[in-house]
């Protein structure tokens, strides 16, 4: 199956110094947003974004950074981080995003990978990492500081704030200050913009080459199929390390002339959201599931006639939410309803995400159907689109207007989808990366000689050119009778269970799958008995615990085919973390870690497992 999306005739390559540039040249006071000390959200203009990244701009380029050098920023996604991006761009350097909350070692593979002369760093803490790693940097010169630092005892490396840079930027000869703006648009649309490691879930991470037109192409593209304006409010949240949220919270975002307003911390969202009353918000699925877990916890926790009218309440606003994405008419007793229901539970939904949001998005990983119909009952429509770090991100987007849940939309324009033989997506269009750095056989291996990428995702177009995604290539687990399972739809439903917080199944080349559990505490343990003072890790030992949760996984693998359901289940204590290792920065477990680090208990569950079934059988043969 084969589906494209022709490039629009007025469609030119172009680059990251234009975008940035032609956004300066409509200026507007409510550009970006941050909250003060006091609490207060303060408004900064386009003009005031252009001279700060001006400064900093021409601040590298007098201390010796030339176009192409590699520098890296290692902080949250604040405003900082976006207009040390736009100063970067605009001096012709690459930039390497680097996640706050990975560990040293890690932090280290990416900038010595890289070769990155230099990096900003958000505050005293990630400079402190840098000095742990700082002998292992021959290429690293000059971290720069946007919150005031003081540089670790026995560092060499040069330290500034990011106001010192900024001063160096303002003063600088003229030679550099008068062609700030010509050397930036000399950047060609095939030049390098950016090296973003991927997550490493299968060794170590590589650095994907995004070029100038890449995320030009992608902006332009995006904004043709999605209706966003000036008069729009985004909140960011994600990381700005992650493609996801540099293109659709930053770049697009700058196209478009909307206001952006930055959450003081991932932890404060849920404030910032009432505080701010976005229009617009991009998050991840477990984002969503979060969202949905606690509606659901609150009413579990109120019990009674509340428990009771949201369940009803769920179930109204779902059926009217169906029938309208299916065109169908409601009538007037569901309407009638669907609007009490609104009134009852919604409503309230509503009013803590600040009241205005038209749209979220979603992208990153499949978001599960149970929570995007939810959100559809609440009229906080989730447009859900696919993508990768390779393809800038954005592959596909649900038709605002056309919405089918379950699927990840129709390709943008320029580009083109099919499913290759073994069932995995291919696409091609300007959006592709320019390769692996300094891996050419891994590039090779993605992008074939007809410019097909292969993303190692499995899926289906159906009839009406909907993509839908079922599962990772590389995660499909085939067991030793030959069956294929993709474990990602039942994960999806067993941490639907209010007693689990994580699943992750396993079993591929064995003879059936297991799953494994991390418990969801605040519900279990008020279920068990005689354990008020135990640790959660003697919790998750318990008998009680396993008698419960395998009760939920029973009944939320009910409808899987026989083979698909896990047979048997480990209980580990969790939680599971980025700075653990279980988790990538986007919240996605690492399926291969706990496979690695769990092996001893898999293999002891299976051998137990299989010992039972052996005793079954001699018992069926005995006369």
């Amino acid at each position: 199956m084969h589906v494209s999306s022709p490039l629009p005739e007025d469609y030119r390559p172009g680059t990251l110094p234009e975008l940035f540039l032609d956004g300066l040249s409509r200026p507007r006071d409510d550009a970006a947003r941050t909250r003060g000390a006091d609490g207060v959200w303060i408004s900064t203009s386009t003009d005031e974004i252009g001279r700060r990244a001006r400064a900093i701009a021409l601040g590298l380029r007098a201390k010796g950074f030339v176009t192409g050098d590699r520098v890296a920023i290692l902080s949250q996604t604040r405003l900082e981080w976006a207009v040390a991006d736009w100063g970067l761009i605009t001096a012709g350097l690459t930039s390497v995003p680097v996640y706050p909350v990975l560990p040293s070692e890690q932090v280290q593979y990416i900038l010595a990978d890289s070769g990155a002369r230099a990096v900003f760093v958000e505050d005293q803490e990630q400079l402190d990492k840098l000095a742990e790693i700082e002998p292992n940097l021959p290429d690293l010169e000059l971290a720069i500081a946007f919150e005031p630092v003081t540089s670790p005892a026995g560092s060499a490396l040069e330290t500034m704030q990011l106001d010192g840079l900024s001063r160096l930027g303002e003063s600088a000869p003229d030679v550099l200050a008068s062609t700030y703006e010509s050397h930036a648009r000399k950047t060609r649309p095939e030049d390098l913009a950016t090296l973003i490691y991927t997550s490493g879930t299968t060794g170590d991470p590589k650095g994907v080459m995004l070029t100038h037109g890449n995320f030009h192409s992608n902006s332009d593209m995006a904004l043709r199929v999605f209706p966003i304006s000036s008069t729009d409010v985004a909140l960011a949240l994600l990381p700005l390390a992650h493609v996801f949220e540099r293109t659709v919270g930053h770049y697009i975002m700058w196209r478009a002339g909307v206001t952006v307003a930055y959450a003081e911390s991932p932890t404060t969202a849920a404030r910032d959201l009432g505080e701010v009353s976005p229009t617009f918000m991009a998050a991840v699925p477990r984002v969503f599931e979060k969202v949905l877990e606690s509606a659901e916890g609150a009413a579990r926790e109120a019990g009674g006639a509340k428990e009771k009218i949201f369940g009803w309440a769920r179930r109204v606003g779902e059926r009217r939410a169906m029938a309208e994405l299916e065109g169908r008419g409601i009538g007037p007793v569901l309407a009638a309803q669907a609007a009490l229901a609104d009134r009852l539970v919604f409503s309230k939904l509503r009013a803590r995400t600040g009241g205005r949001i038209r749209y979220f998005v979603s992208g990153g990983a499949p978001l599960p159907l149970a929570v995007g119909r939810f959100f559809f009952a609440a009229r906080l429509p989730v447009v859900e689109g696919y993508g990768l770090t390779e393809t800038s991100p954005a592959l596909s987007f649900n038709p605002v207007d056309a919405i089918r849940l379950g699927t990840v939309g129709k390709p943008i324009p320029g580009t083109e989808v099919r499913i290759a033989e073994d069932g995995e997506i291919l696409a091609r269009g300007p959006q592709i990366m320019a390769g692996y750095f300094n891996k050419p056989e891994a590039t090779a291996e993605a992008i074939d000689d007809d410019g097909w990428f292969h993303t190692g995702d499995v899926g289906e177009i159906d009839e009406d050119g909907y993509l839908r995604i079922t599962d990772r290539k590389k995660d499909l687990l085939i067991t030793a009778y030959g069956k294929n399972i993709a474990p990602q739809p039942i994960e999806a439903e067993i941490k639907r269970h209010p007693l689990v917080a994580e699943a992750v199944m396993l079993g591929d080349q064995r003879k059936f799958p297991v799953v494994v559990i991390v418990p969801e505490y605040t519900v279990l343990r008020p279920q068990l008995h005689g354990v008020e003072e135990a640790a959660d890790a003697d919790l998750a030992s318990d008998p009680q615990t396993r008698s419960l949760l395998e009760g939920a996984v029973r009944e939320r693998c009910a409808e899987f085919a026989h083979y698909e359901r896990p047979r048997e289940l480990l209980v580990v204590p969790g939680p599971f973390t980025i700075e653990g290792g279980e988790l990538t920065p986007t919240l996605k477990v690492k399926r291969r870690v706990i496979q690695t680090r769990f092996a001893d208990a898999i293999d002891a569950l299976y051998e137990r497992a299989e010992d039972a079934m052996s005793e079954r059988e001699k018992k069926r043969d005995r006369p």
